[in-house]
């Protein structure tokens, strides 16, 4: 039976790395971290429950890596580099099967975005996966969520719907081929957070929020604490290769309210869409302008030519019943 100090050891115990930021890492009672000169910190805090957020029997590597992929969207939201992490695990058992695969996948991500896991605690209990993350912004670029402006483009990343409608698939709620459901699962599974986007809209865009809930109701969240509202339209947004193959209706459905899509929606100047193509471009990842930022409070949702749509899509809630 592995004890806790030696899961830490075997597991998520690594060579420090050469690190301009981390100073001490796993090991101590506090881990130190040194931002860059004139950074500001951007620190974000997400949870994953068995049964709640992920469903019991889950591959343990995918699971690694959404569990850090979460949280790196959030910094990606913000325009932040990532810089390190710590995690809580309470675990019913500490089986080597699992913590190896788990933790594979987690590290493996961590690598990739160089944010290394500098601390953390580990618990028996239902399984439970909370990780703090933490990053670097200077001052002035932070994508808030109180800094759009009426008249700024609204954009997508990436494109929206296909984790939905694997959901919708596990559920038995809508009949998917075994190929169409492989074909949409690793949107659920494995999402992409767009850390390199992010980094290089900080300074060109203005506000900015990760699609985690759904996106009205993520970029609602961006319209109340703007003060403004927002025309958006429901049939340019980007439906995943296998939701895009479905009907209109569901097509908006779960491109409005699906969630667990980890896509950014940013609004930014009109007079700056080249520098967004181009950072988009130097990211990798695609976007698409969806709508405009209004100075009448309210989302109001319009259809391909201009006409008002009669939706009232709904985002996740996690003291809801569903």
């Amino acid at each position: 039976m592995l004890s806790e100090f030696d899961l830490i050891a075997r597991y998520f115990t690594r060579t420090p790395r050469r690190s301009d930021t981390t100073v001490l890492g796993v090991g101590d009672d506090c881990a130190l971290l040194a931002p860059p000169p004139g950074a500001q910190l951007a620190i974000s805090s997400d949870m994953l429950v068995e049964g709640r957020h992920f469903f019991p029997g889950a591959d343990p590597k995918a699971l690694g890596h959404k569990s850090l992929a979460v949280n790196l969207s959030d910094l990606a939201a913000m325009g932040a580099r990532p810089l390190g992490f710590t995690l809580a695990l309470a675990l019913p058992e500490a089986e080597p099967d699992w913590l190896a695969g788990f933790s594979a996948g987690l590290l493996a991500l961590a690598d990739l975005h160089g944010c290394e896991l500098i601390g953390g605690d580990t618990t028996r209990g239902p399984l439970n996966i909370c990780i703090t993350v933490f990053g670097a912004v200077m001052p002035g670029q932070a994508l808030r969520r109180d800094a759009a402006r009426p008249g700024d483009d609204v954009w997508i990343s990436g494109s929206l719907g296909d984790a939905r409608l694997a959901l919708a698939g596990y559920r038995q709620e809508l009949a998917l081929t075994p190929q169409e459901l492989d074909e949409a699962a690793p949107r659920m599974h494995r999402p992409t957070p767009r850390v390199a986007l992010g980094t290089a809209l900080a300074g060109i865009a203005h506000a900015a929020i990760d699609i985690s809930d759904g996106l009205a109701g993520d970029l609602g969240h961006i319209l109340k604490r703007s003060g403004v509202g927002a025309e958006l339209d429901a049939d340019a947004l980007p439906a995943g290769p296998v939701l895009a193959r479905r009907d209109a209706a569901l097509r908006r459905e779960y491109t409005l309210a699906g969630g667990d899509d980890y896509e950014l929606c940013f609004t930014a100047p009109t007079e700056r869409r080249e520098e967004v193509l181009a950072a988009a471009l130097a990211a990798g990842t695609p976007v698409t302008r969806v709508g405009r930022i209004a100075a009448e409070p309210g989302l109001r949702l319009l259809d391909r030519d201009g006409r008002p749509l009669a939706l009232q899509p709904t985002s996740f809630d996690h003291f809801s019943e569903t």
